[in-house]
């Protein structure tokens, strides 16, 4: 019996994917790089500036396969899992949650509402956000970058890259940085 045990265990581990992550109550997957918050977009910001951290939000949905690849195929990878675990200060959002956010312009809204306001339509989705935003203006409106969809290892890391070093700001196309990546000169 023990040794049926040992088998069907091991069977088990094997069959889960290396570096899954977690499922919460909610459906939503769980890694250790991401934070929980009070969901206010300020104090959020500022929290990722203390830390020397970029923030990014996360928008997920229960049952969503494409994030279901991200969390077994892309995060774990140990290049991706280390540029945002020492980079980027992730906060997690449901499509269809009623948890409250209070986007940068102080507005309140649950997070199926917020989700709507800020055209989020597809997860997952996430959003890059700015070191400073400036007073009065919504989440969507100062995003440096945001990126619907489940990409592959390639793509995600370059883009995890490119909002790092902030090639947004001296006009580089994120196309063209993605191209040089996977076929440098």
């Amino acid at each position: 019996m023990r040794h049926f045990l040992t088998a069907a265990l091991t069977t088990i581990a094997l069959a889960l994917p290396l570096g899954a992550a977690e499922m919460g109550e909610d459906g939503l997957h769980k890694t250790g790089w991401m934070r929980e918050t009070f969901r206010d977009m300020s104090e959020d910001l500022a929290d990722a500036n203390a830390e020397g951290k970029r923030l990014m939000v996360i928008w997920e949905q229960r049952g969503c396969i494409y994030c279901k690849k991200m969390h077994e195929e892309v995060f774990p990878d140990p290049e991706i899992a280390a540029l945002i675990e020492d980079n980027y200060f992730v906060v997690q959002m449901n499509l269809f949650g009623d948890i409250e956010i209070t986007d940068f312009d102080g507005e309140v809204l649950s997070e199926k509402e917020m989700a709507m306001k800020w055209g989020v339509m597809f997860t997952p989705t996430m959003m890059f956000f700015p070191e400073e935003v400036p007073g009065g203006m919504s989440a969507n409106k100062v995003t440096v970058a945001q990126m619907p969809g489940a990409f592959g290892k390639g793509t995600t890391k370059a883009l995890l890259t490119w909002v790092k070093d902030h090639g947004y700001e001296n006009g580089e196309n994120f196309q063209k940085f993605l191209a040089s990546q996977v076929n440098p000169q």
